[in-house]
């Protein structure tokens, strides 16, 4: 999946992935108007969802769905993830569930079985949630992502895990040192590698990624001369604080190596005073377009 995400990349001269992280509170006020309960909750976020799909699915290979945005609306908020997650694979787009799930053992591998692949009733597999790649947390060892690296490779699927995450307070945990002399961000990593060593495609990345925040750029540095083989995941652009000239180090020569995640900054835009009078899909498409702009001013022409 990584390789069909690259090349999406290539063709679109775009390494951009919208983040529909949908707060209901994000929305414009005539869509809120009157409403009470989830259920009418759910449904204008997923219109809203969609309108944006629509708006930037030829110019942009991806986009991720941050699953707390939308359990917060209980069953109608699950179902309005669903919905958005087929109808932005139906629209050709390569869809991320951002959803950082992880345990171990048999708990492990019912996440990955929701997310990856298939659960058999009744003598049929059937797909609970038909997302491309998920987000992973692998802190709680191999046995965590085993599970997950089974599904991949019987699915044709990718995970990116957590390695160094773009929020202020990572380093609590992330950058302590071990008594190797690593720091423990370093150290995951490199097991990141590891587990995807016998996945690499045709590009030289393995469907086993990581997520590494534009807002480090040192250590995203360290780890794209550590991790040859790892395709990154990279929040922290705009909102956050991540500049283009923050996350280039995140690529290879080619211009390769990642993709770049903007959720408010696109899915908000039309309360920008830049987009002033454009709808919110308008808006997200043109903010998607200059972020485009930004980053191949950086990073150059993609798969040179």
């Amino acid at each position: 999946m990584v390789d069909k995400l690259i090349e999406k990349i290539i063709a679109m001269q775009n390494p951009t992935c919208v983040g529909l992280d949908t707060d209901f509170g994000y929305l414009p006020d005539e869509m809120k108007n009157d409403v009470t309960d989830f259920e009418g909750v759910a449904k204008h976020i997923t219109e809203f969802n969609k309108n944006i799909i629509d708006a930037v699915c030829d110019i942009v290979p991806s986009v991720k769905v941050q699953i707390a945005y939308y359990e917060m609306y209980g069953e109608y908020g699950v179902k309005a993830f669903n919905d958005t997650v087929n109808y932005a694979k139906n629209k050709g787009l390569i869809v991320i569930a951002d959803c950082k799930r992880n345990d171990i053992g048999s708990t492990a591998s019912c996440y990955a079985k929701a997310y990856l692949g298939a659960t058999e009733v009744g003598g049929k597999n059937l797909n609970a949630f038909k997302a491309d790649m998920l987000t992973v947390n692998g802190y709680l060892g191999s046995d965590g992502i085993e599970p997950f690296v089974k599904e991949i490779k019987q699915h044709d699927k990718s995970i990116f895990v957590l390695v160094k995450t773009s929020n202020p307070s990572s380093g609590e945990f992330q950058n302590l040192k071990l008594g190797s002399g690593e720091y423990v961000y370093e150290h995951m990593g490199k097991l990141v590698e590891k587990w995807g060593a016998d996945t690499v495609g045709k590009y030289g990345y393995s469907e086993v990624g990581a997520v590494v925040g534009a807002t480090h750029p040192e250590e995203a540095e360290h780890l794209r001369n550590l991790l040859k083989t790892t395709f990154f995941l990279i929040p922290g652009y705009g909102a956050q604080g991540g500049s283009a000239q923050m996350l280039k180090v995140c690529f290879d020569k080619r211009g390769l190596g990642g993709v770049v995640n903007s959720s408010r900054g696109i899915i908000c835009a039309y309360k920008n005073a830049a987009y002033s009078g454009m709808g919110y899909a308008a808006a997200a498409r043109a903010a998607c377009m200059d972020m485009q702009k930004d980053l191949s001013t950086v990073i150059g022409k993609l798969g040179r």
